[in-house]
């Protein structure tokens, strides 16, 4: 749409966006209720911020792939959506963020993280708009589908090698196993309770099982580690934002070789996921209510007389 064109033309893409992720109140509502100091949560918001930050710059500047920006802008609008309890926004933001980019369909596990009431009605919701924006492709150019089956060469510094698959390019079965391992992830992180991990694991399955390295495709990693730290953690230090930066990006401006770079990208996508999954959850204080002391029985003075 000529408004968004326009809206990402006119503001910074990186300021805009992190403006907008600190004015809501997602990891607040989130945290409410457990004690968690106000003042703390903006600084570990504020940290991990400033390491998404430059992966932001790739994504919206350096490359300018604007299918890939609304495809994250749309995906924190459906957070910001289910902490606030608001079921059919999340299914239209998952739906415009599938849109974009259908590799966001790996965020459709938030979905399974609101409440039952609302879930088959946030589903309808993106099936839905994910038809109407699609359909009229396929049922009037036919070669539409032949889109969805491009390959791209499989680089060297590419995770995928490490798994074996020596192919020159994309083989078939790797876009499809990609959403497939997202969604799977993701519905696993929700029904162990951590659904703010989602983002990340569909993250980290992509950047797994992807022939392709560009930098830019981390910044669906810095927003999964983003939400995880803000919304999914307690720590003051979000660490695994900035081992999500220095890991990612950092190698491939600091390490030579290729081979060691596809190695360092897959020991972080299994690495955060088996954290996220597997390790300790996080403590939250609860608020204690005192209960008031019974009443001292009352006693009436006489006076003596």
């Amino acid at each position: 749409p000529v408004g968004v064109c326009c809206w990402w033309l006119f503001f910074p893409p990186p300021s805009h966006f992190f403006v907008f992720f600190l004015s809501p109140p997602a990891p607040t509502q989130q945290n409410r209720g457990t004690g968690l100091n106000h003042r703390r949560l903006q600084q570990r918001v504020l940290v991990a911020g400033v390491a998404f930050i430059p992966m932001w710059v790739e994504v919206a500047v350096r490359f300018a792939h604007l299918d890939d920006v609304l495809a994250l802008f749309f995906t924190t609008l459906a957070v910001r959506a289910l902490v606030r309890g608001k079921g059919r926004t999340v299914g239209i933001m998952l739906a415009l963020a599938v849109d974009s980019k259908p590799w966001a369909l790996a965020f459709a596990a938030l979905l399974l993280a609101l409440p039952a009431t609302q879930r088959r009605n946030s589903a309808l919701w993106t099936v839905g708009l994910v038809a109407v924006a699609w359909l009229p492709f396929y049922v009037t150019h036919l070669n539409s589908a032949a889109a969805a089956r491009f390959t791209i060469a499989n680089q060297p510094a590419s995770a995928l090698r490490w798994l074996g698959v020596l192919a020159p390019a994309t083989p078939w079965w790797d876009r499809p196993a990609q959403v497939l391992l997202g969604l799977g992830l993701g519905a696993l992180a929700v029904l162990r309770g951590r659904w703010p991990a989602v983002v990340l694991l569909g993250a980290d399955a992509r950047i797994a099982l992807d022939p392709s390295v560009y930098t830019y495709y981390s910044a669906s990693i810095l927003l999964g580690t983003l939400l995880w730290d803000a919304v999914g953690q307690r720590r003051l230090v979000p660490w695994w934002s900035w081992i999500a930066l220095l890991s990612l990006y950092g190698s491939t401006l600091l390490v030579p070789s290729d081979r060691v770079c596809g190695l360092i990208r897959l020991a972080f996508a299994a690495g955060s996921a088996g954290y996220v999954l597997l390790g300790p959850e996080p403590r939250r204080r609860r608020t204690v209510t005192k209960a008031p002391s019974p009443a001292s029985p009352r006693r009436d003075h006489h006076p003596q007389g």
